[in-house]
């Protein structure tokens, strides 16, 4: 076993927010390796969030943002399981964050699920089209390459977070969730921008589930 040092361990810890023991674990796999067992974290993160998704949200925050000296602007509802939970320091700043980033990625879903079947298929046929008269099996790996591109584009859980561009926002959320224990989804939101329509989330928007 890789002796730890402690020093390293509070560096995880407070980078991550992740229990001591969890942070000794992490970097014992990762042979002291900082960087490595941050993401070791986040991995467990994912999975105790997939854990905790069936997990009803019925609390949480409605955020706000505005960005470009008035000309855009974010509602977004954030949801936890408690109040407690809802009040804390780090949820309020989570939903500070995601208005942000809704401010500034402009999705048009949270999750891809929300995609219109209309939608894919016309991204399908863009990839086809370009993929020419390559073989099938390669045309199929264009069109999912294709699909995935545009939901890293225009789907909030799938897009990079811009403050932390390394992860996606559904990663960040898990790590949260991870973090205070509880499940995290965010239900919906609305972007304006001056001279524009407001670009509300589908109503299908509030369906339950935390990361996808």
């Amino acid at each position: 076993m890789v002796d730890i040092r402690a020093d390293l361990v509070k560096q995880l810890r407070e980078k991550t927010g992740a229990p001591l023991m969890e942070c000794k674990t992490a970097l014992q796999e990762a042979r002291g390796d900082l960087t490595e067992a941050e993401v070791v974290l986040r991995k467990r993160g994912v999975a105790s969030a997939a854990k905790k998704a069936g997990r009803t949200a019925g609390e949480g925050s409605v955020g706000s943002y505005i960005h470009a000296g008035g000309k855009i602007g974010v509602l977004v509802e954030v949801n936890c399981e408690s109040d407690f939970v809802a009040r804390t320091p780090d949820f309020q700043q989570l939903v500070h964050d995601t208005a942000m980033h809704i401010a500034a990625a402009d999705p048009r879903y949270i999750r891809r699920e929300e995609v219109p079947a209309e939608v894919l298929e016309r991204e399908r046929e863009i990839a086809r089209a370009k993929a020419g008269a390559k073989p099938p099996n390669v045309i199929d790996r264009i069109v999912e390459g294709q699909l995935n591109k545009y939901y890293e584009e225009y789907c909030l859980l799938d897009q990079h977070f811009i403050k932390e561009p390394n992860l996606s926002v559904s990663q960040l959320i898990a790590g949260r969730i991870a973090k205070m224990g509880e499940n995290i989804v965010v239900r919906r939101f609305s972007r304006f921008k001056v001279g524009e329509h407001a670009a509300a989330t589908p109503a299908g928007a509030a369906a339950e589930g935390a990361v996808k």
